[in-house]
């Protein structure tokens, strides 16, 4: 493998922070002509995180893809991640993956040695989850391209989706944010190693450990917090559900040193385009600072799960799992429907 490649200069932008903004995919899906099917549990009309489709009446298939330019320059590494961050989206439906595909794109200047690191690093990964990559697809691109498509089972009865909050419930949160402040940093060279080695750390972490905990409660909503940041994944849980979301920021679990970076204008492309699409929704107090706003705002690479249960379950639930994840987090509630759909305090 070839010392000097740096496969984060390969590509324009990072991780999550190059998907499509919220706002301009939900133009680009509108008017489709589609099949009904009363088997399809889930499609993409409330933005989920996967497709759920019913084989019978204890079965479910659960499917998703997901793929991004490198976000870390180490191929092994960045093959984690983008798996860990593939696999996400089967665990926040309370499903188990089972089969995988790789998707890659190969840009020039990557030679044999890295493009089998990347490809061993998501192997790894699948491996870890219990998950048989059973082939894939690739293609000569622009730039580096990594990510698998998903399949996983789930019963029926117990498919969790990002609608369905109520009144009532708590808000937990299972990982730090600020992933995309810090890596869009990293790229200048402005991040110190250990911070850089935390939040590696932090990206390739399956949320398995969280599904494990989740479903041995009434989990009422839940939705991985990814490209469209807390607030934009929020916005589409709060409206789907038809309820307000009310959060607190001191609550709310992030990288202080993204704090500083996000102050010093270290802020992805895809935090400006989650804002765009989910301030018109937000209410911030007055003491809420720029910084922590785009924080809020910033697209997260393999970031957590966002969970929606009764308040009578969510400090057990807490409890479990902090015992498995150190920064999870309650970091809010929901209410009835309100003007806006996230208040932030």
């Amino acid at each position: 493998m070839k010392e000097n490649i740096r496969l984060t200069r390969l590509a324009s932008c990072a991780g999550c922070g190059a998907k499509v903004g919220a706002g301009m995919l939900s133009k680009l899906l509108k008017g489709f002509e589609t099949h009904y099917d009363p088997k399809l549990l889930v499609g993409y009309d409330t933005s989920d995180d996967a497709s759920v489709y019913v084989i019978n009446e204890s079965t479910a298939i659960v499917q998703t893809t997901d793929f991004f330019p490198p976000i870390a320059d180490d191929p092994f590494l960045y093959g984690q991640i983008a798996a860990a961050n593939a696999l996400s989206d089967v665990y926040a439906m309370g499903a188990e993956p089972k089969l995988a595909l790789n998707i890659m794109c190969l840009a020039d200047g990557m030679d044999k040695e890295t493009v089998q690191e990347i490809l061993r690093g998501g192997y790894s990964k699948a491996y870890e989850a219990g998950v048989i990559i059973s082939g894939g697809h690739t293609i000569n691109s622009g730039e580096p391209v990594y990510g698998l498509a998903v399949t996983g089972f789930v019963h029926p009865e117990r498919v969790l989706r990002n609608v369905g909050a109520r009144p009532g419930d708590r808000l937990i949160l299972t990982k730090p944010l600020g992933i995309g402040v810090l890596t869009t940093a990293a790229k200048a060279d402005m991040v110190e190693k250990p911070v850089m080695a935390k939040v590696y750390a932090q990206m390739t972490e399956l949320n398995r450990y969280a599904r494990d905990v989740m479903t041995g409660y009434e989990v009422h909503a839940c939705t991985d917090v990814t490209g469209f940041a807390l607030l934009g994944h929020g916005l589409e849980m709060a409206q789907g559900s038809g309820c307000s979301i009310y959060l607190e920021a001191a609550a709310i679990p992030y990288h202080r040193e993204a704090y500083e970076l996000a102050s010093m204008g270290f802020v992805p492309a895809g935090a400006y385009r989650n804002r765009e699409f989910a301030e018109p929704g937000v209410w911030a107090a007055e003491g809420i600072t720029r910084a922590m706003m785009d924080i809020l705002y910033d697209p997260q690479t393999s970031g957590g799960l966002l969970i929606s249960l009764p308040e009578s379950a969510a400090a057990d639930c807490l409890a479990k799992l902090k015992a498995e994840l150190e920064y999870a987090e309650i970091i809010g509630c929901v209410g009835q429907q309100a003007e806006y759909s996230i208040y932030i305090e």
